[in-house]
């Protein structure tokens, strides 16, 4: 039994004393003690190395005491799997060498043997819920596969996926064979990390905000909707699309356990577009986090009240940033443990 099952009650909408917290991204490029792994590992064998990924995804934990540990890890090790390489370049990011751009592109992709290629992960997952004993949950992730996509696609991060787009839209029938392949393998991937221990999952839509809400349907949710079904049996399943807002209504009739919501959706038209009966996880500005402690515990205090203490998880409506002074991320957790709702 996990002793600090905060997490899993707010997932699965019990009354709760206050709502737990925990920060996308937080296990990694903000805290001292993972840029001095940074300084000796680089970026894949930190998340190809059990030992370093259970590490670096307890660390936050050791520090601030959240709710719940995301395991470190990327979404891009699953284009790896599927025989798409894949570099992570300093100052650049994401490096893709050999683009998906043609449908003689598409024959080389597979859907691969997870034991296989993504072993690494599972025991990573086995190391770290030894290491967490029992005292909080363990979430596990992966990438939509449209956001997956625009990576194979594009090559490299963007500020409009426009290559990505250009697939999709002149190339229809090899986009939706190559996102029925990330799909299948996605559904795998989460099956299997369930299997190792993690006991929620999250699938990021990190770039589902690009697409137009029709074309988001056709090209993102159809295939987030596959994995929902297939996995939301097996563990609760969060899904978040950045700048999707205009699904809101489709996401919470899904099966999914909870949704996430960014900083551009206020919490009164996040519960409005959900009919009120989901559990939602967000939405504080992570650059926000460069106010002044004091401004942040008030803020994050305003933000409980603005969503309610049930049916919520404290979060950020995106990744922390690399240069957040570690006394600010402080002061958000420490903003929601002190939380007592005004009588």
């Amino acid at each position: 039994m996990i002793k600090n099952d905060l997490f899993l009650k707010a997932l699965k909408g019990e009354i709760v004393d206050r709502p737990p917290v925990w920060m996308m991204r937080q296990a990694g490029r903000y805290l001292p003690e993972f840029m001095e792994i940074k300084a000796k590992y680089d970026f894949f064998t930190r998340c190809q190395t059990p030992e370093l990924a259970s590490e670096i995804t307890v660390q936050p934990i050791r520090r601030y005491g959240m709710d719940a540990a995301i395991l470190f890890c990327d979404i891009l090790v699953i284009p790896q799997a599927m025989n798409i390489e894949v570099e992570m370049r300093p100052d650049v990011g994401p490096w893709l060498p050999n683009p998906i751009r043609s449908q003689k592109d598409l024959d080389r992709v597979v859907v691969p043997d997870i034991h296989q290629s993504l072993g690494y992960v599972m025991e990573a997952i086995k190391m770290t819920k030894e290491k967490l004993n029992d005292e909080i949950p363990l979430i596990g992730f992966a990438g939509s596969p449209w956001t997956i996509l625009c990576y194979c696609v594009q090559g490299q991060g963007s500020k409009n996926f426009d290559k990505a787009k250009q697939f999709c839209f002149t190339q229809p029938v090899a986009a939706h064979e190559l996102l029925q392949k990330i799909t299948d393998t996605t559904i795998a991937y989460l099956k299997e990390k369930v299997i190792a221990g993690v006991d929620a999952v999250q699938v990021f839509d990190s770039w589902g905000g690009m697409l137009s809400p029709v074309d988001y349907g056709e090209f993102s949710w159809q295939y987030i909707q596959q994995i929902i079904d297939a996995l939301k049996d097996h563990a609760p399943v969060i899904a978040f699309g950045k700048g999707c807002w205009f699904a809101l209504d489709s996401m919470s009739k899904s099966g999914a356990s909870a949704l996430g919501i960014d900083w551009t959706c206020s919490a009164k038209n996040a519960r409005s577009l959900t009919g009120g009966k989901i559990t939602l996880q967000g939405n504080f500005d992570p650059t926000r986090l460069f106010s002044p402690p004091k401004e942040i515990k008030k803020q994050v205090k305003q933000m409980i009240d603005a969503f309610g203490k049930d049916r919520y998880i404290v979060n950020l409506g995106h990744g922390i940033l690399p240069n957040i002074p570690t006394e600010n991320a402080a002061a958000f957790i420490e903003a929601v443990k002190e939380y007592k709702q005004e009588q």
